[in-house]
């Protein structure tokens, strides 16, 4: 950036001139600069913008409280370097001559030497709270996840619907028999289309398990009806069922049922929760964590026991190793967790050196999310079609069933999952 716009860099400044190098305008010349200049002014804007006095930081550093997280986040950026500290530290001319940064950091480093240590220290017990609350919610949206991918049978039979529609694909080759499938297909089934192209396989399957569902619900409704009605009434209800017309029982089924997949979605909220977990930031946060409190507690280890610092950071200190163990037992019980519903739906491919533990959630958000568009296109499409007023129309809801379809690419089903575990069926 300098060269581009032709700036010159000055020299660093000896702390044996007391001049400012760009000169005073304002009159003659008297703050002395040990830091390089910009460094210098730099520091004198942040230390303007705390809003606290030196007194007050001095008396947080004593008593080991008293600034919030953005004071000491600022504090600690403006940390002098080893050498930069030495500098001040040896400064033997007339503190009231120093520039403001040099004068803030050479009384505070008089009084406090290892202040910037205690500053990173206090930083860190106050972003601590946020960092394991983060921790053991990630935690917890995984387990949730778990929970809603094992208990959620509707999401079974699309995935059922799915391997069926291969199964019948692929009849006659050495993939039409399998027992299951490795779920990155499903992120394919939009891609395979029908042979006059109109119909992905995708829209085939949700549309057969909404017509499904909403037959299911027909069947429901009645069945309720008949238990509270009379002998009468009931065959009232079969015999008007049957004068309606096929088209307009089509589209009943279609929407009872799309309310019914097309909800589907937000009963995984905590799977499109887990999908945006960062993995490796997940399993670097407690041993980042317990690594710190190692430090922490050398530093708590050199200071006065007597010093309110040395108290309040032995407390949190204590505290905090104590709920990391916790945490960490909670993690390897979460993650066991994890593995063992990866591999209910993909028997191995926990063992998979190299594959994200919580990719199976990435892939149900990703199909879930394609299954909702679908439902909303279905939805748009039965409220476009008229009643039926000739043969023709009345045959159109049933046009689905007899699209023909390629036959699948090789790699769609998965070569070795024609037989599952006993522990999956079991479970």
């Amino acid at each position: 950036m300098e060269a581009l716009f032709g700036y010159v860099a000055t020299n660093r400044k000896s702390p044996t001139n007391s001049t400012n190098p760009r000169g005073d305008r304002s009159g003659p010349a008297s703050r002395i600069f040990i830091l390089d200049t910009r460094k210098s002014q730099n520091i004198a804007i942040v230390l303007k913008s705390l809003g606290v006095s030196h007194t007050e930081i001095i008396d947080a550093l004593v008593k080991g409280e008293g600034l919030n997280a953005d004071t000491l986040e600022k504090l600690t950026k403006i940390s002098p370097t080893n050498e930069e500290t030495s500098e001040i530290l040896a400064f033997d001319g007339d503190p009231t001559r120093l520039a403001d940064a040099e004068s803030f950091l050479y009384h505070l480093l008089k009084a406090f030497p290892s202040a910037f240590t205690h500053f990173n220290a206090m930083l860190f017990r106050s972003n601590y709270h946020t960092e394991i609350s983060n921790l053991k919610e990630s935690l917890k949206s995984l387990e949730s996840a778990c929970n809603e991918l094992r208990t959620r049978g509707l999401f079974l039979k699309l995935l059922e619907a799915v391997l069926k529609a291969g199964n019948r694909l692929n009849a006659g080759t050495s993939r039409g028999n399998a027992q299951a499938f490795n779920l990155t297909a499903l992120r394919k089934l939009s891609d395979v289309k029908s042979s006059n192209g109109t119909t992905s396989l995708l829209q085939f399957v949700v549309q057969e398990v909404v017509r499904a569902e909403g037959k299911r619900c027909v069947l429901n409704r009645n069945r309720s009806m008949s238990r509270t009605n009379s002998q009468n009434t009931n065959s009232g209800n079969q015999s008007s069922d049957n004068l309606v017309p096929q088209v307009d029982r089509e589209k009943e089924y279609m929407m009872l049922g799309l309310p019914v997949i097309g909800g589907l979605s937000a009963e995984f909220s905590n799977v499109k929760k887990a999908a945006t977990t960062d993995y490796d930031s997940l399993v670097k946060t407690s041993p980042g964590l317990s690594a710190q409190l190692i430090e922490i507690g050398k530093i708590v280890a050199q200071c006065d026991h007597r010093t309110g610092f040395a108290k309040e950071m032995k407390i949190f200190v204590e505290g905090a190793e104590e709920e990391i163990k916790a945490v960490k037992e909670e993690q390897t019980r979460v993650m066991e967790l994890v593995k063992k519903t990866t591999d209910y739906y993909q028997t191995g491919s926990s063992k998979d050196k190299g594959t994200n533990p919580i990719q199976l959630f990435v892939i149900v958000r990703d199909f879930l999310g394609m299954v909702d568009q679908v439902c909303v296109d279905i939805a748009r499409n039965v409220q476009k079609k008229k009643p039926a007023s000739s043969s023709a129309e009345s045959s159109s809801p049933e046009s689905p069933r007899v699209f023909r379809f390629p036959k699948l690419p090789a790699n769609f089903m998965s070569d070795h999952s024609k037989s599952s575990s006993s522990d999956s069926d079991n479970e």
